[in-house]
Parts: structure tokens; sequence; C-alpha cells
């Protein structure tokens, strides 16, 4: 009834234990109080605070790869490497480790960005990094979930900061605007979320993803656990900007600033993948093998992928705001890391993992020349883009290599990861033909035939921004040069030689991205 000496020693030696494994999530709350006490200092109200939150950023992302390295040793051993904690709330394993250090790195650009940009001012800096660490807190969060209830509330972490970014902007009505949209749609699909988690709790009396998935595996797919699961995915579409969940990407993105759109295409639909390849993956490894999955929620998701990188692609077609034609782009990759994960396999685990290293860096760096361009010309329409060239080469070629990389150019590392993607779909639908359900193959190669047609089809909108910087004469009255400091060109030219990198030699990334995916597999 009462604790003893000998409980309370194994409680604590238990908590020293689980700290150590959240020490990267500590280090980004450490970061969080630090600007939040440093709001408090009247010496510090005229000192910009982006400095704050780029050294819990490192300290976080030091940790995390410290951790990945260390992890190492357990597969070579062939010991158990998924180790719970906090009560089974949450989960450290390969694939959460790695999608960690994808949100970690994709903040820490766009606070690195940010600096850059100027956007925050010194005045609302500690707000706005507050409101970015804490949205990086969800995420982290989102990719190691383990319990139904840690899910709904790592992605409300994950959603509430993210309102409030996107209308960050003072004055800007346009930016309050997406922030409301933003928060209507997101209320909804929380609570549909929410719905579809209590389905599944009390069918199965648990909310342990591992037990409910091996509830699923003795039952069977029937109405009550479709309908859970499917009100579940609906908050992760809603995090993906999948369609038909779509509908808040392209005003949020138009009226928040760039760095946030930036942040919110990248690190928010990285933590999304990361929780849908976990959900996805551990159903799938609870039926031993089976087609049972795939030939259920994979056929879905397949059929939303589809219906998703069409519809990106094509409403891009028309946009002249270079951050709504990014937002529709943002879509249409969504859609594509949705084939990868529709296939439920270890080949098609890793090669999304590969896709979001890839995009992290071609997304935020093309958000970033458009902040850029917008500090040059008061304006992110594409006509402020005509003639870069001649204004600012750096930036110009820069962007041209990003946009190549998400059109999926060879030798960038956006090839690379698309390659992997259509690679395992094809796999897929070999082996479905050959030993799968009726149709399902079918289904596959049908996917793998959508995903390659809109590649061709996304080179209009993507080599309409490059024909405007590189062969169009500059827009009347924007003959003055778009200056950046060497501080911006360093950046951009890391971020493209990372690109050109993981094109060009895919085997240090395919080996963390296969250590990652064979989390589920080992178990």
């Amino acid at each position: 009834m009462f604790p003893t000496l000998e409980s309370v020693s194994r409680l604590r030696a238990a908590l020293d234990n689980d700290l150590l494994v959240f020490l990267p999530e500590i280090a980004v709350c450490a970061g969080i109080v630090a600007l939040l006490l440093a709001r408090l200092l009247p010496i510090l109200d005229r000192v910009h605070l982006g400095s704050v939150a780029l050294i819990a950023l490192v300290v976080s992302l030091f940790v995390s790869g410290y951790q990945i390295y260390d992890s190492h040793g357990y597969l070579s051993t062939g010991e158990q490497w998924s180790v719970p904690y906090f009560g089974g709330m949450l989960v450290a394993d390969a694939w959460g480790r790695f999608v960690r250090l994808i949100v970690l790195t994709a903040a820490l650009i766009t606070v690195v960005l940010s600096l850059l940009t100027g956007i925050p001012d010194r005045d609302d800096s500690a707000d706005f990094y507050v409101l970015l660490l804490g949205g990086t807190l969800g995420m982290t969060l989102m990719t190691s979930a383990a319990h139904l209830l840690m899910v709904f509330i790592a992605v409300e972490m994950a959603s509430l900061p993210g309102y409030a970014l996107a209308g960050f902007l003072k004055g800007k009505r346009s930016g309050s605007e997406a922030a409301l949209k933003y928060v209507v749609y997101g209320a909804a699909a929380s609570g549909v979320m929410l719905y579809g988690i209590t389905l599944l709790a009390g069918t199965f009396g648990t909310g342990t993803l591992h037990d409910v998935a091996g509830g699923i595996a003795q039952r069977g797919l029937d109405l009550p656990v479709l309908a859970g699961l499917a009100f579940m995915l609906v908050g992760l579409g809603f995090k993906l900007a999948a369609v038909p969940f779509q509908f808040w990407c392209p005003d949020v993105f138009e009226g928040a600033a760039a760095e946030v759109a930036g942040f919110l295409s990248v690190a928010s639909k990285a933590g999304a993948i990361g929780l849908t390849g976990r959900v996805l993956l551990t159903l799938h490894a609870a039926q031993h093998g089976s087609w049972a999955i795939p030939a259920s929620l994979g056929i879905g998701i397949a059929g939303i992928a589809m219906i998703t990188v069409t519809f990106g692609n094509l409403a891009a077609f028309t946009q002249t705001n270079l951050k709504r034609l990014l937002a529709y782009s943002t879509i249409a990759h969504a859609g594509y890391m949705l084939m990868a994960l529709a296939v439920v396999t270890p080949e098609g685990a890793s090669a999304v993992l590969y896709y979001l290293a890839a995009y992290v860096a071609m997304n935020l760096g093309a958000f970033g020349i458009v902040a850029l361009v917008r500090n040059a010309t008061g304006s992110e329409e594409l006509s402020a883009t005509r003639g870069l060239v001649r204004r600012n080469p750096l930036l110009a070629v820069a962007m041209t290599v990003f946009l190549a990389s998400l059109l999926g150019l060879p030798p960038l590392a956006g090839f690379a990861g698309k390659f992997q993607v259509f690679v395992a779909v094809y796999q897929a639908a070999k082996a479905a033909t050959a030993s799968g359900p009726p149709g399902l193959g079918t289904v596959f190669f049908v996917l793998l035939a959508v995903g390659a047609m809109n590649t061709a089809i996304s080179a209009y909108y993507y080599l309409k921004i490059a024909r405007a910087m590189l062969l169009d004469d500059p827009a009347e009255g924007a003959a003055a040069p778009a200056t950046n400091s060497p501080a911006a060109g360093l950046f951009f030219v890391a971020l493209v030689a990372f690109l050109f990198a993981a094109g060009v030699v895919w085997d240090p990334l395919m080996g963390e991205t296969a250590r990652a995916a064979s989390a589920f597999s080992a178990k």
C-alpha cells in the first residue's frame, strides 16, 4: 500500500534512464524556459534572442545524433534496441531517432534562416522562438509516440504553436485570416482524430499502440476498427495537407511569413510522416507479414496519394504568388511520401525517410530564397524573380538547384529520394502481383504510373520559376540588386552542397534510413 525504499529506488533508476533517453527534448524544453525567463530581465529587452534557440537546437541535435550513433552497437550485436520509456507512452527506436533528427534539423535551418532574413525582429524574437521550439517539441514527440493518448497530445503540441506562428506578423490582415483558418480546420481535424482514438481505445481496452495492433491482428479489420483508424488518420492527413484535408495549406502559407511557411511545410510534414509510418508499420508487423494492412489501409492511402499528388501539381499551374505555388507543391510532395507508405514495406519506409531528408533542404532553401527576394523587392509574386540572375546570380542559381531537386532531376537528392520511392512501389507491385490479393498489384502499378506522370507534369511550374529568373528581363522598378550577406550566401551554398552530395553518394544516408525502417521488422 505504501511505497518501500526498494520500489522508490527502482522508480528513480527508471526515471534516470528515461530522462537520458529524453535528453534531446529536454534541451528543447530548456531553450523554451530560457527564452521565457529572458523576457523577465530588463537587460535583455533589447537583445535578439535567436541565439538562445540556436544553442538549444544545436545541443539537442548533438545529443540526438549521438544516440543514433550509440544505437549502432546494439544493431551489430542483435540486442533489443527498441526501448519504451515514461510508462510506455513513448518509445526510443531507430525510426523515432532518425525522424526526430530530421525535425530538429528543419527547426535549426529555420532559426538560421530567420536570423538571416530579420524575421522576427528583436522585440518579438522571444515569443517567436518559444512558439517555434514548442512546435518542434510536439513534432519530436509525434515521432516517438507509442500510446494513443500521446499521439493526440503530440499532435496538439505540434499544431497549437503553428496556429500562432501563421498569424505572427502584426498588422498583416492576410496573416490573421490565415491563422484563423488554420485554427478552424485544425480544431475540426483534432475532434475527428480524438473520436477515432476513443473508438480504438474503447474497442481494445488499451491505448498502447503495440497492444492495439495485436488486438487488430486477432480481431480483424471490422467496421469499428476501420472507422477508428480512418478517423485517427484524418488528423495526420491534416498535418500532411493531404487531400481532402489540404484546404488550409495555400491560404496559410500565403498569409504567413515565408520563414514560417517553410518550417510548417517540412517539420510538420516530417512529424506527421513519422507518426503515420509508425502506425502503419506497427499494424503490419503485428500481422506477421500478411497482406491485410496493404490490402485495406494501404489501398486507401494509395488512393489518397494519387489524388493528392495530382491535385497539388495541377493547382500549382495557375499560381503567381511564390508561397502559394510552393504550398501546392508541398501538397504534391505529401502525395509522393504517402505513395511510399501505402505499400507498407521496409523499402517504402526507408525511401520516405530519404525523401524527407532531401525535402528539408530543398524546400526550406526555396522558401529562404523567397524570403530574401521579399526583403529586397517587397513582393512575393513570381514577377519579383524576373531577371534575378542579373541582380544576384547566387540566389538565382541556388533557387534553380532547389527547384530541380523538387522536380526530381539527377544528380540531386530529390531525384534519389523520388527514385527510391518509385522503386519501393514497383517492388511491392511485383510482390503483390505474384502472391498478394487479386488486384492489389494492379493498384500499386497504377500508383507508380500516376507518380511518374505527375513528375513530368510538375516540370511546368518549377521551370516557370527558373525561366523567370534566368531568361526574363527584370521587372520595371526592380533593377536594384537583391543583396544578401556572405552568411546568407554560405547558408544556401551549404544546402546546395548537401543536395548534390546526397544525390551522388547515396550509401551513407541510405544505410541510416534502412536501419530506421528495420525498427519494425526487428520486433
